[in-house]
């Protein structure tokens, strides 16, 4: 980069001289005229080369990490989709094995009333996977919090009995990825709440903060990594 500097700062002295030039005057040697043509192919040169140079500046990495201060999924009910809540790039140089950490709060809030006699049921649970260019890390998606609620009640018709339960909690787990090639790598979190019930009832999932951490490591070989039952 000093060297490139070094070079700019060549490019715009060279600007000024050619610009000072009477507009008429003949150039003294041979020498002199292919030394500015080659400074002035060199200056159109450098914007690409350093262009260039920032595309490919990825560093190889032992570890690499990306956290978020947010509520990364706000309180859903009902089965949603997978959401993407943190990603973050790794390049290996060589074929090596993946540590991915993801630590998140999860939330969970549920409601179940009764009105006289008769049973409420209310399920709430918050799920995590670990992509690695799109594919699924073992071992798959993680419960990060969950919760089955039940209540039962035999009240006269004018009775109402409710029970409601919020919760906020930090869990981390440890995902595992072998034999990763060679190359830059994207590595994403995702979470999905999911909510059912039965009777009168109220389920919400959350996601809060959360962490993502990558560590480049090299197994034993031979290592059974996924037990297969």
């Amino acid at each position: 980069m000093v060297e490139l500097s070094k070079i700019a700062l060549k490019c715009d002295r060279l600007s000024a001289i050619v610009s000072k030039q009477p507009p008429k005057r003949k150039v003294h040697t041979m020498k002199n005229s292919r030394l500015i043509f080659t400074l002035l192919a060199l200056c159109l040169a450098l914007p690409f080369t350093v262009a260039t140079g920032q595309a490919q500046q990825q560093p190889s990495a032992k570890a690499t990490a990306k956290t978020s201060s947010l509520t990364l999924i706000p309180e859903t009910t009902g089965t949603g989709d997978w959401v993407t809540v943190l990603c973050n790039n790794i390049k290996t140089p060589n074929k090596k094995d993946l540590f991915v950490t993801a630590s998140f709060e999860a939330g969970l809030y549920t409601l179940t009333e009764v009105f006289g006699s008769g049973t409420s049921n209310a399920q709430a649970r918050v799920q995590v996977r670990v992509l690695l260019d799109g594919q699924e890390v073992e071992p798959g998606p993680i419960a990060y919090a969950e919760r089955i609620q039940t209540l039962s009640a035999d009240l006269t018709e004018a009775e109402r009995i409710e029970f409601i339960l919020r919760t906020v909690a930090a869990a981390s787990f440890s995902y595992v990825a072998v034999d990763v090639p060679v190359g830059v790598h994207t590595v994403c979190v995702q979470a999905r709440v999911d909510t059912d019930g039965t009777g009168d009832f109220r389920a919400f999932g959350a996601v809060g903060k959360g962490t993502l951490t990558v560590e480049e490591v090299r197994l034993i070989k031979g290592e059974d990594v996924v037990a297969v039952e």
